[in-house]
């Protein structure tokens, strides 16, 4: 198997909200954004996609639990290597995120500031030393 491409898909409860707040981290418009899904192509390889809770419920459930009962419960995070880490950290919560820990040096040597956007998926910004 060789994969080709790889997307990320985060369950959101408002994807009209969180289509805005991603456009603001990520300084880009959605390269689809039709009702049921938001995509925004990071690379030629790597999407990451915003999807309802009521639209993946509609295939996992019963198998699954209904994703409603995991919001606020840290389910990811997406680390993103950024220049100016600070006017970004501080851009994402001015967009609505959650500062959880703030920009520092940590033991791995990448400086890195964490919040978490509406749903509680944790959004790391670091830059390299």
């Amino acid at each position: 198997m060789q994969i080709k491409r790889i997307e990320f898909i985060l369950y959101v409860s408002n994807q009209e909200k969180s289509t805005k707040f991603y456009e603001t981290i990520l300084r880009q418009n959605p390269s689809l954004n039709v009702p049921g899904m938001t995509e925004f192509s990071l690379n030629e390889f790597v999407k990451i996609g915003l999807m309802p809770n009521e639209g993946i419920a509609k295939i996992i459930t019963p198998i699954l639990p209904h994703p409603t009962s995991g919001n606020g419960i840290p389910r990811c995070e997406l680390y993103l290597q950024v220049e100016n880490i600070e006017t970004i950290f501080e851009e994402a919560k001015r967009a609505g995120a959650i500062e959880i820990s703030p920009i520092e040096l940590r033991d791995w040597g990448d400086t890195v500031g964490y919040v978490a956007d509406f749903d509680g998926h944790v959004i790391a910004f670091a830059t390299k030393i």
